[in-house]
Parts: C-alpha cells; sequence; structure tokens
C-alpha cells in the first residue's frame, strides 16, 4: 500500500446491508472468502468481526466460521432498530483504534453512507480505510472518501462470452417475459441473475485522464514514474479506480494494454517499468461527466412518473432509457452497469433505490421530486390586528416578574351607609308621631 510498508487489518463486515446489496444488484450470495483474499494482497488481516441477527442466518454462520471471523450477536429492539449494527461497528472500530496501536488499517465491508464519518475519523487517526462493496449500490461518496475502494464486481469471475450479459442490452437483445403486472418474470430475473458474472469491461480511453493526471504530478515532484507508485497515485486521485473494471487482472497487465493501444510510452524490464506521457500525439477524446447524463434520466423519469411513483425494476426504467435516450451510452461516462449509474444519481437525489430480495432493487422518485412545502407567510394587515389586540397581561399583587408592573387601579371609594330606626318592640309598622295643631 502506497501509506504504509506493512499494513495489519482489522476487518469489520455490515452483513445485512452487503447481504441483500449483492442480492438485489448482483443476485449472489455474498462470500466473504472474496473479500478476505483481496485484503490478504494488500497487509495482513490480523482481526475479523461480522454483525447480524446469526438467528436467522443459518447459511451464513458456516462460512464465517469457516473464514474465522468472529460473529457479534445484533439484537434487534422491539421497535425495530436498523441502525442498530451500524452503531455496533463503529464503537467497536473506533475502540480497536484507541486500543491496538498496531492496527494501521481498517476494511469496512458494506456500502451504506451512515459510515462516511467512521472513514473521516478514522483517517484522522492516521488509519488506512478500506471499503469493500458493490459499485451499484455502495455510496459514491463512501467510495470517495477511503483510501481504495474494492469494488465486489471486480472480484467475480470472468465469464465466457457466450454466457456474459451485456451491460446495458445490445441490440439483439429481446425483451424478457413479463408477468400479469407488468414486470419482469421472477424466474427470468433469477435467471438472468445467475449467469451474471463480471460486468463488460470499459474502454481504456476512458482511463487515461486519471492516467494522465497522476503522471503529472509525479512529474511536477520530479519522481520517476514505476508501476507501484502509478497506481498509488491514481489511488490518491481516485479511491475507486480498480484496472479489472477495464479488463486487466493486474495493475502491469492494465499498463501493458496501455502500452499495445499506444496510450502511454513503457519503458524497462523485468517489472521495473517507467510510464511516461505521449504528450501532444494522445488522441483527444471527448470528456464526458457523470452528471451529464443527469437530465436525460430526468426528462424519462419525468415521463414515466406514474409507473415509478409506487417503485418499479432497474430493467423497467432500463428499457425506458435506452428507448427514449438512444444515443446515450451511459458505460462512455464511466459506468459499467446501469445499476451504477442509478447508484450515482441517488446520491444526487435524483432517484431512490430500495433494495429487496423478490423483485431486486425498486427505484422511486429522489428527494428532488418532491420539493418541501413553504412555510405559511403572515400578512401584514393580519399581524398588525394582533398587535393591537394584544392586552399587558394583569398584574397580581405580590406576584414576581421581570417586567415593570402596571400600577393596579385605584379602589372605588364607597358611600357612606344611612342609618336606618329602630324597628318597634311590638313588631308592625313604626308610625310617625302626629303634629300638633297651634292656634
Amino acid at each position: 500500500m502506497f501509506m504504509q510498508d506493512k499494513l495489519n487489518i482489522a476487518v469489520f463486515v455490515d452483513y445485512d446491508n452487503i447481504e441483500i446489496g449483492l442480492k438485489s444488484t448482483l443476485r449472489r450470495e455474498f462470500d466473504v472468502s472474496l473479500a478476505l483474499e483481496a485484503l490478504k494482497e494488500r497487509g495482513d488481516i490480523v482481526a475479523k468481526f461480522a454483525y447480524a441477527n446469526w438467528g436467522r442466518q443459518d447459511g451464513a454462520t458456516r462460512q464465517m466460521a469457516e473464514n474465522a471471523v468472529q460473529m457479534v450477536q445484533r439484537i434487534p429492539s422491539p421497535r425495530g432498530d436498523k441502525n442498530g449494527a451500524d452503531i455496533n461497528l463503529a464503537l467497536d472500530a473506533l475502540e480497536m483504534a484507541f486500543t491496538h496501536t498496531h492496527v494501521n488499517a481498517f476494511a469496512i465491508v458494506s456500502g451504506d453512507s451512515d459510515f462516511i464519518p467512521l472513514v473521516n475519523k478514522l483517517k484522522e487517526y492516521g488509519k488506512t480505510v478500506f471499503v469493500v462493496g458493490g459499485k451499484a449500490f455502495t455510496s459514491t461518496i463512501l467510495q470517495q472518501n477511503c483510501h481504495e475502494f474494492i469494488s465486489f464486481e471486480s472480484l467475480l469471475s470472468d465469464a465466457p462470452p457466450s454466457s456474459m450479459a451485456p451491460a446495458f442490452g445490445g441490440q439483439g437483445e429481446q425483451r424478457p417475459p413479463r408477468d400479469r403486472g407488468g414486470r419482469p418474470d421472477r424466474q427470468d430475473r433469477q435467471d438472468r441473475g445467475d449467469r451474471r458474472q463480471r460486468p463488460a469491461p470499459l474502454e481504456l480511453s476512458q482511463a487515461m485522464p486519471l492516467v494522465e493526471r497522476a503522471l503529472q504530478v509525479l512529474e511536477r515532484r520530479a519522481v520517476q514514474p514505476q508501476l507501484g507508485l502509478l497506481k498509488s497515485t491514481m489511488l490518491q486521485l481516485d479511491s475507486a479506480f480498480n484496472e479489472r473494471a477495464y479488463g486487466a487482472s493486474s495493475f502491469s497487465d492494465f499498463v501493458e494494454k496501455l502500452k499495445r493501444a499506444e496510450l502511454v510510452n513503457v519503458s524497462g524490464t523485468g517489472g521495473r517499468y517507467i510510464i511516461e506521457r505521449k504528450g501532444s500525439t494522445t488522441p483527444e477524446r471527448p470528456n464526458l461527466k457523470p452528471e451529464d447524463l443527469l437530465p436525460p434520466l430526468r426528462d424519462v423519469l419525468e415521463n414515466h412518473r406514474l409507473e415509478i411513483e409506487n417503485g418499479c425494476p432497474i430493467e423497467d426504467l432500463e428499457h425506458w432509457f435506452r428507448g427514449e435516450q438512444p444515443s446515450l451510452d451511459p458505460t462512455a461516462y464511466g459506468f459499467q452497469q446501469f445499476s451504477e449509474f442509478l447508484n450515482y444519481a441517488q446520491d444526487k437525489t435524483v432517484v431512490r433505490l430500495e433494495p429487496t430480495e423478490e423483485q431486486g432493487m425498486l427505484v422511486y422518485l429522489g428527494a428532488e421530486f418532491y420539493p418541501p412545502a413553504e412555510p405559511p407567510r403572515a400578512e401584514p394587515e393580519a399581524a398588525a390586528e394582533e398587535v393591537e389586540e394584544d392586552e399587558p397581561q394583569p398584574y397580581v399583587e405580590g406576584q414576581p416578574t421581570i417586567f415593570e408592573p402596571n400600577p393596579p387601579p385605584p379602589k372605588p371609594k364607597k358611600a357612606p351607609a344611612r342609618k336606618r330606626a329602630p324597628k318597634p318592640a311590638g313588631g308592625g309598622a313604626a308610625r310617625r308621631p302626629r303634629r300638633k295643631k297651634t292656634d
């Protein structure tokens, strides 16, 4: 590895995420041995942990035991804490980073973007971070923020040309049979997934912008661009680079392919190759960016909004995209599979992907199609009336207050009460005395 001479790697597997991701995109069971073999090429594995509710994973416990992976039981709460495994994994990884100083590299086997803070924190502590996941379901943000992303597609065996399914469907590909609901038949989807191996390789010319950029960096550093140094520089610039995506079995094979295609100049023998740029003789290539493919996708989504509202399989959306945008080939933009392109679009909030075991990955409209409603604005007149109707709070004598109280209104004076004449002792009404007549 380009950062340290010897790496002691601790592996943390988010089994639930990686299993459902592979089943919904590649129609394959997760094989932990493939991930471990790829990591052994990069350093020594000193610890292996996998997190899941193992009481419901009878078939997976055997392969974990055969590969000496310690299974950490995750007991979900009654409220269904779907992030329980993420929290346990992150806490254990950080604890190991603090307590086991000899562990200088961590491998996160998952495609969940929730692990981005963990990856950044491990990098702050000087740890090398690998991420192992599928390019079709691993967050592109997670791919770009680790030191090296190892795609599960690159670990699959090559399939013979007769059984290799085209990445985006060729001209002679027939529409798969459909059920009554208008979706591809379940058995047909299973058959297509069983014979799906490594996706079709990309063209070598698409890797040249990254190769030339890495060679320019080495030239500015006045360093000879040898094989190992060139690859480490390319990974520093793009952690998602993988030579197997271009049909090469190793990086030296990748450089040999570039040499045969006359894209670079290679000198030296015995593995001590020196790679140099072609300069002005390099043929010009159109600079196609992945974001340029998003506007046509938005048009297709808008045209089929009703069908996608409740979710549709990726195969349906791919068929609509090819039919309405026949001049656009997503492989020219660096995507080996249509699902990989949709995974990129999900990070741009254009679509939302939901993995399922029966129907595969379902596509929904993204958040940008549902803008949040603006908060209601109070009218100026109504606000003025509310201010006028506000009355000062009453003052209660003896009650503490932080405001200056209004003086209490003066108490009205009571009129003196009139004295009444006493009633006679015998009862009855009192008689007025008669006045004497005078002569």
